[in-house]
């Protein structure tokens, strides 16, 4: 077994459905002898492959949290073939404060990848993912949201890789969630990411990105639940017969210059939604100044066509804000 200060309190591997948690020690003002306990769910049923199926890795999205417990309380061993390892809230302690980063360290846990067993709380979560559980694991999902501060267009994310089995692997997961929209990660995408150290590990894996707000959000809940069982049906695992998926269209990033930041402090008057279609030159809204009420309101367009991928959630907002977030149509 992989090296690891991690403890887990139920089997992985016997037939049976259980729930436990994996002990984190770590000493400090609040826990200085105790443990902070992140919980998992194992449902084993016949022979077949393993779904490591994740959400909460950032504390304040929590509609993967919601579909995931769904799941675990929906589904019996003698309904699957194979065995599903589910975390519904993977990054607890940011999870219980209703924050993006952990309270223990400040980290942020999709920066954090692939960890360190011998580093903080969040390095030590992360290596823990990836050096013990993602080698059992033939598929990989990871469900966040826009959390507090921005809102995204349901969409599900692949990754795109040089191994062009691998890739198409997490196209047609994408596919089987059945997301609007397939956001394909490439250059842009974060090496320190869950997605990158799957794609390290040569497993096939999805993210989502189901909504936001800090809260939860029963239509999304409801994709999610949905989106996941058809990516088990995909793999085998679960033999239930499940609405088609639509077809998903592919986007990607371009540049991180199509998208726009505050560039003043104010009132944010959005003028678009996510998943909105959207034209160079289009008005996307005003920053209306709250200091001096006589100024003239900071005007906004869109400098590229595309789509509107994700759009912060704050009413005020400080020069540097994310605003909008474009992508456009993906060549694959």
């Amino acid at each position: 077994m992989a090296k690891t200060r991690l403890e887990v309190t139920i089997n992985l591997h016997e037939p049976g459905k259980r729930a436990g948690d994996i002990l984190l020690r770590w000493s400090d003002n609040a826990r200085p002898l105790g443990v902070y306990p992140t919980p998992v769910a194992c449902i084993v049923g016949k022979p077949g492959p393993t779904a490591l199926l994740v959400a909460g890795v950032h504390g304040d999205e929590f509609e993967g949290p919601v579909a995931l417990s769904q799941l675990i309380a929906e589904i019996d061993p003698d309904q699957i073939e194979g065995r599903l390892i589910i975390l519904p809230a993977f990054n607890s302690p940011a999870v219980l404060a209703s924050q993006r980063t952990s309270p223990l360290d400040g980290r942020n846990m999709n920066r954090a990848f692939p960890g360190d067993p011998d580093g903080g709380p969040t390095d030590m979560l992360a290596d823990f993912l990836v050096s013990v559980l993602m080698p059992e694991a033939d598929l990989v999902i990871d469900l966040h949201a826009g959390g507090k501060a921005s809102v995204f267009a349901t969409s599900a994310l692949a990754t795109r890789c040089d191994d062009k089995g691998l890739m198409q692997a997490n196209l047609d997961l994408a596919a089987a969630f059945g997301a609007p929209l397939t956001w394909v990660l490439g250059a842009f995408n974060d090496t320190r990411s869950l997605n990158a150290a799957a794609l390290n590990a040569g497993v096939p894996m999805i993210a989502a990105e189901l909504g936001g707000g800090g809260g939860t959000d029963p239509v999304q809940v409801s994709q999610a639940v949905m989106g996941v069982k058809r990516c088990l049906a995909h793999a085998g695992i679960i033999k239930e017969a499940l609405p088609k998926a639509s077809p998903s269209i592919l986007v990607e990033t371009r540049s991180s210059s199509d998208n726009i930041y505050a560039p003043a402090t104010g009132l944010f008057d959005r003028h678009f939604a996510a998943g909105d279609h959207v034209e160079a030159g289009q008005l996307a809204g005003y920053i209306r100044s709250l200091d001096r009420l006589d100024d003239a309101p900071v005007s906004l367009h869109f400098a590229v066509d595309g789509v509107v991928l994700a759009h912060g959630n704050r009413g005020y907002v400080m020069r540097g804000d994310m605003l909008a977030m474009l992508v456009c149509e993906a060549k694959i």
